[in-house]
């Protein structure tokens, strides 16, 4: 039988190149366990596709891989195991679409939709899913400033963020009114959009939402517990100083918080059209209020990443998921 050939894509040359590579090692290790497939690993950086031989390579409308020798192969499958562009943000998925080829995860709307903090917020707010209150900024004009000062005062501390980057790059958190204007700055180097969400002080509680034969399922939360509630920032979430922990099932939730978890994250999964698999981050408030934070398209697969510990934890081994999303 003729192995059905699956290009794993990895990289992506933006701020979280390095994790990606570390979630593709994950992946490749799951998919050499499926006995019927074989795997091009292929890292894009600086708009060129290399495989590890270092050799270049490219896709083309016929669902070909033409490497540089001359040699092609015919590509079934694509994951794309890329953080933040071109991956979550939906430019391979509009290639895809474009080439016919099929792949995990959400379509190019989707990706791009939840990738852009502002996008999503909007349409959490028109399905009716609680979220913080925000306000965002397209310029660093006078009158942008004026809005963001008042944001301030109106809250006392807020996150200022970019709104197209993933893992908590360009996020700042603000309690001073003198480090407002600075910070709102150095976001817009990393996104020409900026939001600014009300900070509250949270249980930060994480969901594994895939479909697997046919059904959606949804994981109980898990739990982000950080030191002292400092911010999960990319050098917590990554660095091997980080002093934060995971909990693969938070406790002390009652049945009514996990049922409103459990609704919101069917719904936005639903509702956004998301496809095969995605984290979608909750925050807990002190006031007790149950707030949809964010969602993540292509979310973490390093040994510490919290997506497939939370699918394995709720009964369902990586490498199982993997296998029926290719065969179906």
């Amino acid at each position: 039988m003729t192995k059905r050939k699956i290009l794993l894509l990895c990289g992506g040359g933006g701020a979280e190149h390095s994790i990606s590579l570390l979630s593709a090692d994950y992946i490749e290790s799951q998919l050499l366990l499926i006995d019927d497939i074989s795997v091009i690993r292929v890292t894009i950086e600086d708009g060129s596709w290399t495989l590890a031989s270092g050799e270049s390579c490219f896709i083309d409308m016929n669902k070909m891989l033409n490497l540089s020798d001359g040699e092609k192969y015919a590509i079934d499958y694509v994951i794309p195991c890329i953080h933040g562009f071109p991956g979550e943000t939906g430019d391979l998925q509009s290639l895809f679409d474009m080439v016919g080829l099929a792949y995990l995860g959400c379509n190019a709307e989707s990706s791009t939709l939840c990738f852009n903090k502002i996008s999503s917020k909007l349409w959490f707010d028109a399905v009716n899913i609680d979220n913080t209150p925000y306000l965002f900024l397209s310029d660093k004009s006078d009158v942008s400033i004026k809005q963001a000062t008042a944001f301030f005062e109106q809250w006392g501390k807020v996150f200022v963020k970019a709104a197209s980057q993933g893992s908590s790059v360009g996020c700042y958190c603000v309690e001073e009114l003198v480090e407002l204007v600075p910070t709102i700055n150095e976001a817009f180097n990393y996104s020409e959009q900026v939001l600014i969400e009300k900070a509250v002080t949270p249980r930060e509680l994480e969901v594994a939402a895939y479909e697997f034969q046919g059904k959606l399922i949804v994981t109980k939360p898990g739990e982000v517990c950080s030191p002292d509630n400092a911010f999960y920032s990319y050098e917590e979430k990554y660095s091997s100083d980080s002093h934060s922990s995971t909990v693969l099932e938070a406790t002390n939730l009652t049945d009514e918080q996990l049922a409103i978890i459990d609704k919101a994250a069917r719904h936005a999964f639903t509702q956004l059209k998301l496809s095969d698999l995605s984290r979608i981050d909750f925050f807990l408030t002190e006031e007790g209020e149950i707030l949809l934070n964010e969602i993540n398209t292509f979310p973490g697969m390093t040994p510490i990443s919290m997506f497939p510990k939370l699918m394995e934890n709720n009964g369902h081994q990586f490498k199982d998921f993997l296998e029926q999303a290719i065969k179906s």
